[in-house]
């Protein structure tokens, strides 16, 4: 493990890393429907509640015809009704990653990733091509059967939500933190799908290091190939933040050089996440807001944003109105976890970080 300080800053920015994550997703949660939501809707709603700029979870809708478009957790994720973090696919594989280290440290097999998802985790909360790959599992495939049989969604985002305890379990090491994401995102996904796992990793893993977000993100490069339609995305967002171009005309060009993908797809969210890292500059509030007004998958994307964030600033730093109402709780669907202590699954995560090769 490369040194990031001492124990208890390191303990900070993991538990930074897991709040950021959660809060992230619930902020995301209300509006993740992109085909729908998208970056123009988003504002908008945001404008009839009165809530430009965005520094909080999201408000209450300002009409009826707003709250119908909403998803239905809206009610647990709004500003003035959270009360404990919402149940989430997003926040279920972190935790099903960490039961993963715990079991099979970090020698873990591609098949012990399926085994582990076959004993803790229902199959009506696998989605795309995570069910996928759950039903070649149950049908007797093995992996990397599993990601290719039967199954459309291979590039899509589920592999990069799987990635964020492989970054906070590897701190300063990206190279490691990816290899280990690889070997869990082969289950389910390739190519770009693959990739935006090992990237997420990576970018987590040297988030605890690197000076600046931009340095995270130029890190997190180095782990995929360049020649990758995700790599050369990602090297666009950060040209276009460098020439200093807007926010919204960063997000516009990106979004017409990504058109056709699909708002689950991995590159174009990959685009979206890398304009609120850069654009977000840091501060955790900002990168989780921007990201989430980017659009598409909001509430995977204000997940990993969030996590990045939380761990470049660290839990104590993350202001209180996005920690508070989580009440230090986490509903999960996978078997043994739900209600569990956020604070715990930090600690658990320092301690497997702390003897990680």
């Amino acid at each position: 493990m490369t040194s990031v300080g001492n124990a208890p800053r390191l303990a900070d920015r993991v538990l930074g890393g897991w709040l950021g994550r959660i809060a992230g997703n619930m902020l995301g949660k209300p509006v993740e429907q992109g085909d729908q939501w998208t970056r123009d809707r988003i504002d908008g709603y945001l404008r009839r509640a009165d809530a430009l700029p965005l520094t909080d979870y999201l408000p209450e809708p300002a009409s009826e015809d707003d709250a119908a478009r909403l998803r239905p957790e809206w009610r647990s994720c709004v500003r003035g009704r959270i009360d404990g973090s919402c149940r989430d696919d997003d926040v279920d594989y972190a935790i099903l990653g960490l039961d993963l280290l715990e079991t099979h440290g970090f020698g873990f097999s591609t098949e012990q990733v399926g085994d582990l998802w076959l004993l803790r985790l229902p199959y009506h909360q696998t989605f795309t091509a995570e069910r996928a790959a759950y039903r070649n599992l149950a049908n007797g495939l093995r992996p990397p059967v599993t990601a290719t049989y039967d199954n459309p969604y291979q590039e899509w985002i589920g592999a990069l939500i799987r990635a964020d305890i492989y970054g906070w379990t590897c701190p300063g090491a990206p190279q490691r933190a990816a290899a280990l994401a690889r070997r869990d995102a082969v289950l389910s996904h390739t190519g770009n799908g693959v990739y935006g796992a090992m990237w997420a990793a990576a970018l987590i893993a040297a988030a605890f290091t690197a000076p600046t977000v931009r340095h995270a993100v130029d890190t997190a490069l180095t782990v995929i190939p360049a020649s990758s339609r995700l790599a050369r995305t990602v090297r666009r967002a950060t040209s276009l933040h460098e020439a200093r171009l807007g926010w919204e005309d960063t997000l516009a060009t990106l979004s017409e050089e990504t058109a056709g993908l699909g708002w689950i797809h991995t590159v174009p969210n990959a685009a979206v996440l890398t304009a609120g890292l850069l654009y977000g500059e840091g501060d955790f509030t900002r990168t989780v807001a921007l990201t989430v007004r980017g659009g598409l998958d909001t509430d995977s994307n204000g997940a990993t944003a969030g996590s990045v964030a939380g761990v470049l600033t660290g839990a104590d730093s993350i202001p209180a109105r996005w920690k508070d109402p989580l009440r230090d709780t986490v509903r999960s669907a996978v078997f043994g976890f739900d209600g569990v202590r956020i604070t715990d699954l930090a600690d658990r995560t320092v301690r497997l970080a702390e003897v990680s090769p």
